[in-house]
């Protein structure tokens, strides 16, 4: 595939959708996103100041995290509402059975290099982990990403894929205690949350920081499982299902989307019922 636009048989959605919900990262090696000409001055690694991603919300046209004269903002807004525009296009046409549930979040610009970039150990993404988010509670959502890797210098990014999630789950929950019941209202109220967090957010957390937090399972892990994302690449992945850590690499677009689990072709592989399964309960309420 080599073009963001045009129709897809239906073989080829069938067996995207399967590969991803089945917890594989698709890889589409001669799909660029293009920066021509006064764009191509956006690929500096001062752009986002100190912090770790500039921010594009296409919902309401607000752009976060980026340092620059407003010429050259205005036109990075540009550029990010496309990568937003092409991404969407892409998915509706790759994963069609998603249209109806399919909702856009937020888009990134990552222009800094991620090898010895220095952070706490919960922000640290060179080590293995699922997505879950602390203030952002999903309520049992997918987080699906497209990622374009732009590096001018051919430079490919780096990652390291890890276990299936059935098995970071069965590693890794048995040390997870159930939340007290009043938690996630307590946490609502106090601002912890922006919204009311589940409990499959809060088994989804503890994998998370357990992941990170546990240095010796990191080794274990340390001398598999690495792929090269080439310059002019884009993939898509389930963040919250394909255990992955980025080890190298700059100058990166992704879009995040959040699907719901019904939404899905087969919603017994995501990892909400994943870990109602283990648990032998309802993580998330029914509406």
């Amino acid at each position: 595939m080599d073009s963001w636009t045009g129709a897809l048989p239906a073989s080829v959605q069938e067996k995207a959708t399967a590969c991803l919900e089945r917890g594989h990262v698709l890889l589409l090696p001669a799909l660029p996103f293009q920066l021509e000409g006064q764009e191509r001055e956006l690929l500096r690694p001062d752009l986002g100041g100190a912090g770790k991603n500039i921010s594009y919300d296409p919902r309401n046209q607000r752009l976060r995290g980026a340092e620059a004269s407003p010429e050259t903002l205005a036109l990075l807004q540009d550029v990010m509402a496309r990568y937003a525009e092409h991404s969407l296009r892409l998915l509706l046409r790759l994963l069609p059975h998603y249209a109806d549930g399919l909702r856009q979040a937020r888009t990134s610009y990552r222009t800094a290099e991620i090898e010895g970039r220095q952070t706490s150990w919960r922000k640290d993404d060179t080590r293995l982990h699922v997505d879950s988010f602390p203030s952002s509670p999903t309520q049992g959502e997918r987080i699906l990403r497209v990622f374009s890797n732009v590096n001018p210098s051919g430079a490919g990014r780096l990652w390291r894929v890890g276990e299936p999630f059935e098995a970071v789950a069965h590693r890794f929950m048995p040390g997870l205690a159930r939340p007290f019941a009043g938690k996630h209202r307590l946490m609502r109220a106090l601002r912890v949350t922006k919204a009311l967090r589940s409990d499959y957010d809060h088994y989804m957390l503890g994998l998370h920081d357990g992941m990170k937090a546990d240095l010796g399972y990191q080794r274990s892990l340390s001398e598999g499982g690495l792929f090269e994302f080439p310059a002019g690449a884009t993939w898509i992945v389930y963040t919250d299902q394909v255990s992955h850590a980025a080890l190298k690499g700059q100058y990166v677009f992704e879009q995040t989307f959040h699907l719901p689990v019904a939404a899905m072709a087969d919603p017994e592989e995501s990892p909400l019922r994943t870990l109602e399964r283990m648990t032998a309960r309802t993580l998330v309420a029914r509406g």
